[in-house]
């Protein structure tokens, strides 16, 4: 199957985060159709410019160590608006971008910041340690956590997401690459995913649409 190839934000291939049609209408379909099993879609929700996937079945639940090495679920973040997107340590370009991006969203937030929680899940395990996880969320920000899963734990959060990722050798053992999805998920408060946001979208897109969460009522 032909492969599709995402682009960065500025237009350019991003050869890192290919996936096939199939998979790209899985990460990119609307509300209603493709790859999240939606339960039910509501025209008279709240606006976003990110794809609403309120009601949807992927990501339930989260149960990994983080960089501290503390056992993490998505009821720990309760009362803060999380965004939860994959990627490794050594990827040259997608994933420190995403990391910038929302250290930008973090800011444009302003006070709001505080009630963000940004955690970034490795796909490389074998190769990103506890502290170097720890070091690369700190450079930057210091409030951002990431989650290293087993290899089983791995195959089981990527089949829940529905993620897609797959090694590419290098010119050695040790220097593979790792093609990914770049998109991110948004859940609220309460812990229920509501949006998907593709990669290269705006920081300032991104701090409205979780602005628009954060003054929803708790229901």
């Amino acid at each position: 199957m032909t492969n599709l190839v995402s682009t960065t934000a500025t237009g350019e291939p991003d050869t890192l985060c290919r996936v096939t049609r199939r998979q790209a209408f899985m990460a990119l379909g609307s509300a209603c159709i493709g790859g999240f099993a939606l339960q039910g879609c509501s025209p008279a929700g709240p606006k976003f410019t990110s794809t609403d996937i309120t009601g949807s079945t992927i990501g339930k639940s989260l149960y990994l160590t983080d960089h501290n090495g503390q056992t993490r679920t998505l009821a720990d973040f309760t009362g803060k608006t999380v965004v939860v997107f994959f990627g490794y340590t050594q990827c040259p370009d997608v994933c420190p971008t995403s990391m910038s991006t929302m250290a930008d969203v973090k800011r444009l937030l302003g006070a709001d910041g505080d009630r963000l929680q940004v955690v970034f899940i490795t796909l490389d395990p074998e190769r990103d340690t506890t502290a170097l996880l720890k070091s690369y969320m700190q450079s930057f920000d210091a409030s951002f956590l990431a989650l290293r899963p087993t290899e089983t734990e791995l195959k089981g959060v990527v089949t829940d997401f529905k993620i897609y990722f797959k090694q590419v050798p290098g010119n050695t053992p040790s220097t593979y690459t790792v093609d990914h999805s770049a998109g991110k998920f948004v859940y609220d408060a309460q812990g229920r995913i509501r949006l998907f946001s593709a990669y290269g979208t705006a920081p300032a897109v991104i701090a409205a649409d979780i602005k628009t969460l954060m003054g929803e009522r708790s229901s």
